[in-house]
């Protein structure tokens, strides 16, 4: 025997030992499990051909790791042993088994009692923490992790949060003291659904459902357990006294069922080495669409005096084995984390990856979800990462392996510019999602944002549907909104002709030299349509950040003109009610980008004409000094006193941007607020901001009408609610015409509601508007309002 042998040995032995209390007392393992098996087996075939290696406290002779000593221990009359495990080879040699290590273990038992075809029980392997239940008489009394094999952790309190374990046995029969033992998982659902809960929320994401189940039962407070989504299904026993079970293990397990206990209704018994075959086959097919994860499938000899004849070799039953299935979890080196660009602008990161096989699929690609991920992770370019993929999700990276970091590695952060058009990326505060701000510019973002135009409450082009929207923009038609404007009948039907072609559906008329066009006539006719539209539903058909059709509309009727609302700073845009920071800073990104400005040139310029434009609000001219405006700027430390304070000490922005700070003390600034105030404005960006909003304050005021001059609508602060049919509109169309007018269009009725429009058919709208004496207007009434106010 050489040293390096021996070397090798403890080497293993240490890794082993080193990954085992990281899964089983840090719950934080630090290596995947086909990992962790493929050095056990290592270890175990360099000990079987050198004995003289073999340790006393070696891996191979221990079943799992030590308690972790914050909860009591607990010795178990029965050892809890692990099962060995068989694994099938994807890439047999010619002439080779693919599945010899089943056939030797059905061999060996065949070989030992010698009774001809063998019945197994066969069994989804789960992918949790393993458990023991004790029950007297019929009462759960005691919990305990299975730890070492010889001795567990007493986790009866967090045992007792599992609605799916009974704290009373069902029925009866059972014997007085009853050992049962099962797993406790963490369905697929609600690992994600608890997952995406922590992601958006700051908390800690959880590697994979087995550590989400391990962790959660192992909490020092059982009422963090309870609010965990775990569950249980039991698949043994342990200690029996006062009582029998059965002679066999399925018919243990069926009992099992009646007394309470979930049992799997995967589990059934089949017949020799083809049965056992045959049932890894389908579990296997099926494994993507369990509400739970498994690694693989249990063969156990279904009956007991079998089980007692064959025994244990020194960590496992000789008449059980696990049969795995190709690891969830592999490790591979992250070669580059690139984004993506989704419809709707969102910019997530993904990993490229050395390729592996993972689950039984190469793996090149994973995603990280979002920024904050990334971070939490701390996963960098050049790391060995545990990647995860469990049936049809998406795979992902879960976890880095520190000790594996390659020196000189920095941290990774988001880019400012979208990769796809250049545009800013931009995130909300307190949101995990970046997004490009290039909404009408970015091709990514080019179906939703042409869908988004043509939709009926914005441009209202009627019989333009995603499926024709995507089709123009993969053959080249559109590469923005503002392309729909020079479509061609000609455009439409050679499009449609490529779409048969390439989905090779071309219908019996065409070929037969007959092409129905009306579809594309009235088509190119709603577009035409649609180029005179009002101010509110082109701000709306943007497709800006925040901007709803409400925001749309108070913004064309505060600012009322097109060219002025798409060159104003962003703080000006709080100048509206009920806009606040946030909308503010999403309509100032989006106009900031040349990409936008850019489309809507286009837009005028083929033709799209704004048919309702007017002067600004003259209510706009009582907030639109310095004052205010530091305030819209939200400057750390200046609030609503400091800012008046600063409005009445300086003449204007530059008089602010000048003044030394001690002039700032003059004025009344505590030196805290003076100090963030000057830090502010010597970042140029923010100076810049001060003096370009100051400016278009002044352009603003000058545009102004005087007061009086603009009359006030004559519904002017009513607020309306509109009920039932109407016959000679619909309820938009009355709902634009009553906001022309100055009314606030509400959804509900209450007591600020002005009057209510009832058309026929109205329901609890009215009886609401009877019961809280609101007048209440019929159509004719609203017909004669509307023709004295044209």
């Amino acid at each position: 025997m050489t040293a390096t042998l021996a070397e090798r040995a403890a080497e293993l032995r240490k890794k082993l030992e080193d990954a085992s209390y990281r899964y089983h007392v840090l719950d934080a393992p630090d290596i995947p499990d086909a990992e962790y098996d493929r050095l056990l087996r290592e270890l175990d075939e360099l000990e079987a051909a050198h004995p003289q290696l073999a340790t006393a406290d070696s891996p191979t002779r221990r079943v799992g790791s030590a308690p972790s000593g914050r909860f009591a221990e607990v010795r178990h009359a029965i050892p809890m042993l692990s099962l060995g495990n068989a694994f099938s080879n994807p890439d047999p040699k010619p002439g080779e088994d693919p599945d010899k290590e089943v056939r030797d273990f059905v061999r060996r038992i065949d070989e030992t009692l010698d009774r001809g075809e063998l019945a197994f029980s066969a069994e989804p392997k789960l992918d949790g923490l393993a458990i023991s239940l004790r029950y007297e008489h019929g009462v759960f009394v005691q919990g305990a992790t299975r730890g070492d094999g010889a001795s567990g952790e007493d986790v009866t309190a967090n045992l007792r949060t599992l609605k799916a374990i009974p704290l009373k046995l069902r029925g009866s029969g059972w014997p007085e003291v009853l050992e049962v033992r099962g797993e406790v998982y963490m369905p697929r659902a609600d690992f994600e659904k608890y997952n995406e809960h922590a992601r958006l929320h700051g908390g800690k994401v959880l590697a994979n459902p087995r550590n989400g189940a391990a962790g959660s039962l192992r909490q020092l407070d059982p009422a963090v357990t309870a609010q965990r989504p775990l569950s249980f299904f039991a698949y043994g026993i342990g200690e029996v006294a006062g009582g029998a079970l059965p002679a066999t293990h399925s018919a243990t397990l069926a009992l099992l069922r009646e007394w309470g206990f979930p049992v799997s209704d995967l589990a059934t018994v089949v017949q020799g080495v083809e049965g056992l075959l045959a049932y890894y086959q389908r579990i296997g097919a099926a494994r993507d669409g369990l509400a739970f994860d498994i690694d693989g499938v249990v063969y156990k000899l279904d009956d007991y005096a079998g089980q007692r004849e064959l025994g244990f070799v020194s960590r496992a039953p000789r008449w059980a084995i696990a049969h795995k299935f190709p690891a969830q979890e592999q490790m591979t080196v992250l070669e580059s984390i690139e984004v993506n660009v989704g419809r709707t602008g969102a910019v997530t990161p993904w990993a490229l990856m050395t390729p592996v096989q993972v689950g039984g699929v190469t793996v090149t690609r994973a995603t990280l979800h979002n920024a904050d991920h990334v971070a939490r992770l701390d996963v960098r370019n050049g790391d060995t990462v545990i990647v995860r993929r469990a049936g049809d999700v998406i795979p992902e990276v879960v976890q880095v392996v520190l000790e594996q970091r390659p020196p000189g590695t920095q941290p990774w952060s988001m880019p400012t510019r979208c990769p796809v058009c250049g545009a800013e990326v931009v995130r909300e505060e307190g949101a995990a999602v970046w997004r490009c701000s290039g909404e009408l510019s970015c091709p990514a973002q080019r179906v939703q944002a042409v869908f988004h135009f043509a939709s009926r409450r914005a441009m209202d082009i009627d019989g333009l549907g995603e499926r024709y929207i995507e089709s123009l923009a993969e053959f080249g038609y559109l590469q923005d909104v503002s392309d729909l404007y020079r479509l061609t009948l000609d455009d439409l039907l050679e499009m449609k002709r490529r779409v048969d072609e390439r989905d090779g559906s071309i219908p019996e008329t065409v070929k037969a030299g007959k092409v129905a066009t009306k579809w594309a006539d009235n088509l190119i006719e709603a577009i035409d349509r649609s180029r005179e539209t009002t101010l509110a539903r082109f701000l709306y058909a943007l497709g800006i950040e925040h901007v709803g059709e409400s925001t749309a509309k108070a913004l064309a009727q505060w600012f009322g003109d097109l060219e002025l609302i798409r060159h104003l700073p962003w703080p000006l845009f709080k100048r509206v009610p009920d806009i606040g920071g946030e909308v503010a800073r999403a309509l100032g990104h989006f106009l900031d980008q040349p990409g936008n400005q850019q489309v809507i040139d286009r837009l005028l310029a083929r033709g799209v004409r704004i048919t309702d434009a007017r002067a600004p609000n003259p209510k706009l001219a009582e907030a639109l000094d310095l004052a205010t405006l530091l305030l819209d700027l939200e400057i750390p430390k200046v609030t609503d006193l400091r800012a008046a304070q600063l409005g009445r000490a300086f003449a204007d922005a530059q008089a602010l941007l000048d003044a030394p700070v001690h002039n700032l003390v003059t004025a009344g600034l505590p030196a805290e607020t003076a100090g963030a105030l000057v830090a502010w404005l010597e970042i140029e960006a923010n100076a810049g901001l001060l003096l370009r909003t100051a400016q278009a304050q002044a352009e603003l005021r000058a545009r102004l009408p005087e007061r009086g001059a603009q009359a006030a609508g004559p519904l002017d602060g009513k607020t309306v609610v509109l009920t039932g049919t109407l016959v000679s509109m619909g309820r938009d169309e009355a709902k634009e015409k009553l906001e022309a007018l100055g009314a606030k269009a509400a959804g509900s009725v209450s007591k600020k509601t002005s009057f209510v429009v009832a058309g026929s058919e109205a329901g609890s709208k009215l009886a609401k508007a009877e019961e809280l004496g609101i007048e209440v207007w019929d159509e004719a009434k609203l017909l004669a309002f509307l023709a004295q106010h044209a």
